[in-house]
């Protein structure tokens, strides 16, 4: 069993940034494929970026909407994954999610996903 917490959500402007954290029970961390996910009001929850477990080279993975704005990555020491997210938009306001499995970065992409967080929510306003 794997408990994901996420904090560092918020309200902010266009354009500013953010960077909001998971914090994993499980001391194999390590061995999961991380990721984020997304669900706006009235819309499904959407992939945003996952990043591979430690022994695939932490190759990361991003929806199109987000690549060159948002960067994930994990910290395997502290259990934490983290989603800098910069220039943000309007459109990226939603509860996002943090999600494990043991699969891989090709498979979260299809929101295959054993553990989720209980998500926190960004709002930016424009």
């Amino acid at each position: 069993q794997v408990q994901l917490v996420e904090s560092g959500g918020g309200l902010v402007q266009a354009g500013d940034s953010l960077r909001p954290s998971c914090q994993a029970s499980r001391r194999t961390f390590s061995n999961y494929a991380m990721g984020w996910f997304r669900q706006a009001p009235g819309k499904e929850r959407e992939f945003v970026a996952a990043i591979s477990w430690i022994g695939a080279g932490g190759f990361t993975g991003y929806s199109d909407s987000v690549k060159g704005r948002f960067t994930i990555s994990r910290d395997n020491a502290k259990n934490t994954l983290y989603l800098q997210m910069n220039n943000l938009k309007p459109e990226d306001t939603a509860v996002y999610y943090c999600a494990a499995d043991p699969g891989s970065v090709a498979t979260m992409k299809g929101l295959k996903v054993r553990y989720w967080g209980q998500g926190t929510q960004v709002t930016v306003s424009s």
